[in-house]
């Protein structure tokens, strides 16, 4: 056993562990409403972070490409509340047109 195994089958004993811990805390604890609020952000933040990563990071560098005008143009699309297709067919369009232009 490498020590990609180990660390495979440590986080999986983390992570069950830790799954196992939410179930017993008492319901008192989970009815906070500032923890409520923070839940609701929670998948609010992670999808930014991969966005973000996605958008400006390539092989471990920091870039700028064709990436970023399909997200500008996207957020720009969602901020004229535009379709969801629509914004996602624009996005492309626009980035690839950046991405053979350049």
């Amino acid at each position: 056993m490498n020590e990609l195994w180990i660390a495979v089958l440590g986080a999986s004993a983390l992570c069950f562990i830790l799954k196992l811990l939410g179930y017993s805390l008492p319901e008192s604890f989970l009815s906070n409403p500032r923890l409520q609020r923070i839940n609701v952000l929670v998948p609010v933040v992670l999808l930014s972070a991969l966005v973000a990563s996605q958008t400006f990071t390539k092989e471990s560098q920091v870039v700028i490409d064709h990436r970023v005008v399909g997200v500008l143009v996207a957020a720009l699309a969602l901020k004229l509340r535009v379709s969801f297709p629509f914004m996602m067919i624009v996005a492309a369009i626009s980035s690839a047109t950046v991405y053979n232009l350049v």
